[in-house]
């Protein structure tokens, strides 16, 4: 049990609560077995919340209601409020789609071509409307990418962005996230700080967008930010050696605690992108791509399974390499305690 706080306003949470706070996974399964990796972690209290998908070998939604029922079950084994996320942009990218009982929905491309906010209130409305319904708090979106590259094969190519403008992708992004928050869903913005010029996939492999990327892109995230209307920001695993000559974004103190932070003044959660991505596991060993998210400064670690390859649990590994990291002084505790903080404050508006 943990120890009782002195001053009475209830339990100090361990290390172990504060580590596994930073950590958001996916699973297998329309149902939480017993005995299963994930059901264990969020009893525990060692899993900020699960990230949902539709796709073979990770099939969670099989219909509104029975999306429903698993996201009360998920959050009736958690202690804590539990964040229930997923990739509900518009368009290509809609986890919750037609194919199983949900609405159609719009991308940001068309939208932004509209250009009308009014229109991407309500399309955004609608789409917050299914994630409530359905038991989900976090919108992994809107993607406020900038369309430099309508080539690029992750964003440009699936209609993905609103515009090449920023002040259409501003406008939009804005209306998007209000028809959210009047809906009592947060969303993420992504991917920082800027995805939109790449030529390559951070799924599949390395992206050095060193020669197209340029400050235009960090305009979303400014204007955002100075209208307080930022919930969470998602990192990008892009490459950029005039920010940081030697790691990604999502590995880069740089360009988290730096840019984000201190630049554009931002003191919300930081969520990295899914950490298995090639971009970093095929880079990184685990072990180092955790230890340097966190001393980046990112508040979450995002990954798209319970389990690693070899099978093992995925949030538990994290839990301990992260306190041995701690034991040994290579991780400062204040600095897990400043992530949960962020955390907690977060867990609050859901």
């Amino acid at each position: 049990m943990p120890a009782i706080a002195s001053d009475g306003e209830g339990p100090v949470p361990t290390l172990r609560e504060k580590i596994g706070a930073m950590v958001v996974t996916g699973f297998r399964g329309q149902s939480i077995e017993p005995g299963s990796a994930v059901g264990g972690q969020l009893g525990a209290g060692h899993l900020s919340g699960v990230i949902l998908f539709d796709r073979p070998g990770a099939r969670n939604i099989a219909s509104p209601s029975a999306l429903a029922t698993l996201t009360s079950e998920l959050q009736g084994l958690a202690p804590h409020a539990l964040i229930i996320a997923t990739d509900q942009e518009g368009g290509a990218v809609a986890r919750l789609g037609p194919g199983r009982g949900f609405p159609a929905t719009t991308s940001a491309a068309q939208l932004g071509l509209i250009d009308d906010p009014a229109i991407t209130y309500a399309a955004a409305a609608e789409l917050a409307e299914t994630l409530r319904s359905a038991g989900v708090n976090l919108n992994l979106a809107p993607v406020v990418d900038l369309n430099v590259n309508p080539g690029n094969p992750v964003i440009g190519a699936f209609g993905r962005s609103f515009s090449a403008d920023p002040q259409v992708v501003i406008r939009h992004a804005r209306a998007f996230i209000q028809a959210h928050h009047d809906r009592g869903v947060l969303c993420v913005l992504k991917h920082f700080p800027g995805h939109g010029s790449s030529t390559k996939d951070s799924h599949v492999g390395f992206v050095d967008v060193t020669d197209t990327w340029t400050e235009t892109e960090l305009e979303p995230y400014a204007a955002l930010i100075a209208e307080d209307l930022v919930d969470v920001v998602m990192t990008a695993h892009v490459f950029n050696a005039n920010l940081d000559a030697t790691y990604p974004a999502t590995l880069s103190r740089a360009i988290v605690s730096g840019l984000l932070r201190d630049h554009l003044g931002y003191d919300g959660v930081v969520m990295s992108d899914a950490m298995e991505m090639a971009a970093i596991s095929q880079n990184y060993g685990f072990e180092a791509a955790v230890e340097l998210a966190i001393d980046a400064g990112v508040d979450i670690l995002l990954f798209t399974s319970e389990v690693r390859p070899d099978g093992t649990n995925l949030a538990g590994t994290v839990v301990d390499l992260v306190e041995r990291r701690v034991a040994s002084g290579a991780i400062p505790e204040e600095r897990i305690t400043e992530s949960f903080v962020r955390i907690q404050r977060l867990r609050e508006r859901l």
